[in-house]
């Protein structure tokens, strides 16, 4: 029998921050899911799924307040570590940060990979308008890289006025991912913090179908100048997720940018609403792909980031 998936684009929304949200009268265009630890293992069933790898969603944290983003994230973080404790082939955990404020962010870092044993962290791609890549993140970036850290890259709102009648998650969360990306490149994040690995929600964005009109138009680091072959072989470094991604019009662009090995499975629950994980689900399970690339993206990819997680054959 083969073994299960490896989910490693999977929400959680423990009691604590659910109330958080309500408290602080966030809306995101939908209601915030449902989610318990029994309905994951329910929906992990369905989608043929070993062990998800939680992480929060957007807002994160961040309503203006550096003391209350930082309680918040150090709970959500110990909820999680709680239940992988538990049942650690069951499920994972991408802890938390407080940003913006960096200093409250190292600490949590020192925290969730010390005390919690994480296994890796989440950043949303930007954060109150600072997007990742941002010289300001410098140190945070160093210490994600001395601890050879997994970085799973989730999109936020863009800074900017949605369009009327158009929630952010149709659209908006793949631009700003790109923005995101893009931004880490410019400014070589990927290059000068190697040891660092970093996932793209949702296959990338817009990245792979762009990455050559990106290249082609972006100015590099200090000198101003565009350099498309050094974009493009920088972008070999990011790792990309399949949620509400496979389809047969998407999966030829994803495999033919992405480098070999770095296309992980993700499902998206429980903010995939409706039949949304079950249908891109079905959609990568029905894809024709050699045994040994399917391997890899339903969790040989994401055993090589997460060693832990890796069962013999």
């Amino acid at each position: 029998m083969s073994l299960g998936k490896i989910d490693t684009h999977a929400h959680y929304v423990p009691p604590v921050y659910r109330r958080y949200l309500a408290d602080e009268g966030f809306f995101g265009g939908q209601s915030t899911p449902d989610w318990s630890p029994e309905a994951a293992l329910e929906e992990m069933a369905t989608l043929g799924v070993q062990t998800s790898v939680l992480s929060v969603a957007r807002p994160g944290f961040w309503f203006g307040d550096v003391g209350k983003a930082a309680g918040m994230a150090r709970q959500v973080n110990e909820y999680a570590a709680d239940l992988v404790r538990e049942q650690p082939d069951r499920f994972g955990l991408f802890a938390a940060l407080p940003l913006p404020d960096l200093a409250a962010a190292l600490q949590e870092v020192e925290h969730a990979f010390d005390q919690l044993h994480c296994d890796g962290v989440v950043l949303l791609a930007n954060t109150d308008g600072v997007y990742l890549g941002d010289p300001r993140l410098d140190e945070l970036m160093a210490e994600l890289d001395r601890r050879e850290a997994v970085v799973f890259v989730h999109p936020n709102a863009l800074p900017a006025e949605p369009v009327p009648g158009v929630p952010v998650f149709v659209a908006d969360f793949l631009l700003d991912t790109t923005r995101a990306a893009l931004n880490m490149v410019r400014n070589g994040v990927l290059r000068r913090y190697p040891r660092m690995k970093v996932v793209l929600s949702h296959g990338g964005g817009i990245l792979p179908y762009a990455a050559h009109r990106i290249a082609s138009l972006t100015p590099m680091g200090e000198g101003g100048q565009v350099d498309r072959a050094g974009f493009l072989a920088e972008c070999g470094a990011f790792y990309f997720d399949t949620a509400l991604t496979a389809s047969p019009h998407s999966m030829p662009s994803l495999l033919a940018f992405a480098r070999p090995g770095h296309v992980l499975y993700g499902s998206d629950w429980p903010y995939a609403r409706e039949d949304n994980s079950e249908y891109f689900t079905a959609q990568l399970d029905e894809y024709p792909l050699d045994d040994d690339v399917r391997r890899s993206i339903e969790r040989g990819a994401a055993e090589s980031l997460i060693p832990r997680l890796a069962q013999p054959r």
